[in-house]
């Protein structure tokens, strides 16, 4: 238990712990009629000492001192479901419904006290059960998350052996064990820390970032999706920032994405920022999460503006060794080359912002339902450039965004096919199925988009004269 100075100090009376409680009551009776201990842990129990974190929405994750079988003979009759998936980890899922709530039922995850370590170049760890809680708090990745409460106990009480309370009230991240051993178990934690860093304001000690200097080639044996999805939940923080910089600074960014090397060498000619990688920084950290332009995931957008400076192409192959999905590297892609093609004709346009009706169609229609996403991202880019760029392009995505809404007056700019199809071109033409059909639809793709909509007489007569041109 924790004294009158504790930075917990009505952490068991509050309603925060009270909603937890309410759904863990039934499940601790059960444990503790069984001889066993039941703890609360993981990000729940951080998010109850931490208050001023959130807690709209949690996670019951538990760990027990019974072993598996036990675990699923407790839930027996209690649990509206169960699975096993992870039992040979020593973890049994359920799920319960609350009685009065409508909503789905509550998730748990119960766990048996483990200590694991990755062994070597192994991406699996070797999992040995334990029955002791300190030593299964002690192989967690930071003391902010090496918290416990026991629910089982006649009153909750809170372990901390490794004080992650006074180290969330004092802005402190670290390990508790060395990091060399903590890091030694899942190097993912390396990159974990980036997102604690950014989302809690902690600041790591020397002894962390050394480490992570030091063993940041051990990233290698961690799968691709693992590094994606911890960069996405750094990339989703309402200011990644801090967390980008410490991946960068501790050169950790060139084992996550090895493309990064490259920014890191590279110079940008407008740039406020002396290279290109601390540009890419700075312009994933000026996304904005809740921009009502931004239809898609943020994290879409913050991808695109991380690897903006690597090009299109190569922004898909860091995607794919990521092993994103189709569509997530499509799209990131997509905004890649939109937002170049925004950025260009600004710098290129210095004397006349202005833009031909067809450059402004075919952006509408490369970028599709993207285009909100780009012009943030272009928007956001003029913050980071010097003067003189800055405003080069502000005008410009001005001007853009000025010649869409005339045209979007006149038009249907969700519409941009010809207006006629192949089988009406066949059919003015006299052409059979093949290569001179293609050629007379690209036409007319092209007279759409730089032409307007002309009526279906018009286009006919447009379509006859280039293929009279064509066939002399």
């Amino acid at each position: 238990m924790n004294g009158s100075d504790s930075p917990v100090d009505g952490l068991f009376a509050s309603e925060r712990f009270g909603a937890v409680m309410v759904e863990l009551e039934g499940l601790a009776q059960r444990f503790a009629a069984a001889g066993h201990r039941l703890f609360l842990v993981g990000g729940t129990v951080r998010d109850l000492v931490a208050t001023t974190s959130h807690l709209d929405a949690f996670d019951l994750d538990a760990s027990t001192s019974a072993h598996p079988e036990e675990i699923k003979r407790l839930l027996q009759g209690w649990a509206d479901a169960i699975w096993t998936q992870g039992e040979r980890f020593g973890t049994i899922g359920a799920m319960k419904r609350m009685a009065g709530s409508e909503a789905a039922g509550r998730v748990f995850e119960i766990t048996t006290h483990r200590s694991e370590a990755y062994q070597g170049g192994s991406r699996k760890p070797h999992v040995a059960f334990s029955d002791d809680i300190v030593v299964d708090l002690s192989r967690r990745d930071f003391t902010v998350n090496a918290m416990a409460i026991d629910v089982t106990s006649p009153a909750p009480a809170l372990v901390d052996p490794f004080h992650g309370a006074d180290d969330l009230a004092n802005r402190v991240l670290r390990t508790p064990l060395t990091p060399a051993e903590s890091f030694s178990d899942d190097p993912l934690r390396m990159l974990r820390a980036a997102r604690f860093i950014t989302r809690y304001d902690l600041v790591p000690v020397p002894e962390l970032v050394d480490a992570v200097r030091t063993m940041g080639d051990r990233l290698a044996i961690v799968s691709a999706e693992r590094i994606r999805d911890e960069l996405d939940k750094l990339l989703g923080a309402p200011s990644p920032l801090a967390g980008l910089q410490f991946v960068t600074d501790t050169g950790l960014a060139r084992h996550a994405v090895p493309q990064f090397g490259a920014l890191a060498d590279r110079t940008l000619e407008a740039s406020a920022h002396p290279d290109a990688l601390s540009h890419a920084i700075a312009l994933a950290s000026s996304v904005p999460v809740g921009d009502h332009t931004i239809r898609h995931a943020p994290r879409l957008t913050r991808w695109a503006a991380l690897l903006s400076s690597l090009g299109a192409e190569s922004a898909r192959h860091s995607m794919r060794r990521l092993r994103d999905s189709i569509t997530h590297i499509e799209a990131i892609g997509t905004l890649v080359s939109i937002h170049e093609r925004l950025v260009t004709h600004a710098d290129e346009a210095a004397s006349d912002p202005s833009w031909t009706d067809g450059e402004v169609r075919r952006m509408v229609r490369d970028a599709g339902p993207l285009l909100g996403e780009a012009l943030v991202m272009a928007r956001a880019t003029a913050t980071l450039l010097r003067t003189e760029a800055s405003g080069r392009l502000t005008v410009g995505l001005d001007a853009f965004e000025d010649r869409i809404r005339v045209l979007a007056m006149a038009e249907d700019l969700g519409d941009l096919q010809p207006e006629l199809d192949g089988a009406s071109v066949m059919a003015v033409l006299g052409l059979a199925p093949g290569r001179d059909v293609g050629a007379a639809l690209g036409f007319l793709t092209d007279l759409r988009l730089d032409a307007g909509v002309l009526g279906t007489a018009d286009a006919t007569r447009r379509l006859q004269q280039w293929w009279a041109d064509r066939s002399r």
